[in-house]
């Protein structure tokens, strides 16, 4: 089984874009843009309030966007903002086991930022490759939340 094979990526799951003024960046992509707010929460682990905008299609061939706002200067999106400015932060890419992913991207030296998954929006597994092995973008592994789960504390983001 080659590296494409083990990783499996299926789609590109959303794009990410850190914004300094959630409400003002919701605003802009569903009253200018006519998306729809599929979800928003607050994620005090990763230091973010993030929402989910989709655009076109149904269920999985929907466009999404998510939006990321730091909830303190320090959180990875206040210092992204602070170095870059707001913009496109990330590229995730679905996968239907973040831990095989992540461990077949490690065995082909590439680094993977966490040890183990983290908790991502909407109850979904995530891990992250770092942009310097990545040509420069950041790219998330995302493992949905599978239908029959239940999120642990309700408090899942990024």
């Amino acid at each position: 089984m080659d590296l494409r094979e083990r990783l499996h990526v299926t789609a590109v799951d959303h794009v990410g874009i850190a914004v300094a003024d959630l409400d003002a960046a919701i605003a802009f992509q569903t009253e200018v843009l006519g998306g729809v707010l599929e979800h928003r929460e607050r994620n005090d682990v990763q230091g973010v309030e993030e929402a989910v905008i989709t655009f076109g299609g149904t269920g999985a061939d929907r466009a999404r966007l998510q939006l990321l706002a730091p909830l303190t200067a320090d959180s990875a999106i206040g210092r992204f903002l602070d170095r870059s400015g707001p913009g496109l932060q990330q590229l995730a890419f679905r996968v239907p086991d973040v831990r095989v992913a992540a461990d077949t991207l490690r065995a082909a030296g590439l680094r993977v930022l966490y040890d183990e998954p983290a908790g991502g929006t909407a109850g979904s597994l995530v891990n992250f490759v770092h942009p310097k092995d990545a040509g420069g973008v950041l790219l998330e592994l995302v493992q949905p939340r599978s239908p029959d789960s239940t999120s642990g504390d309700g408090n899942m983001g990024t």
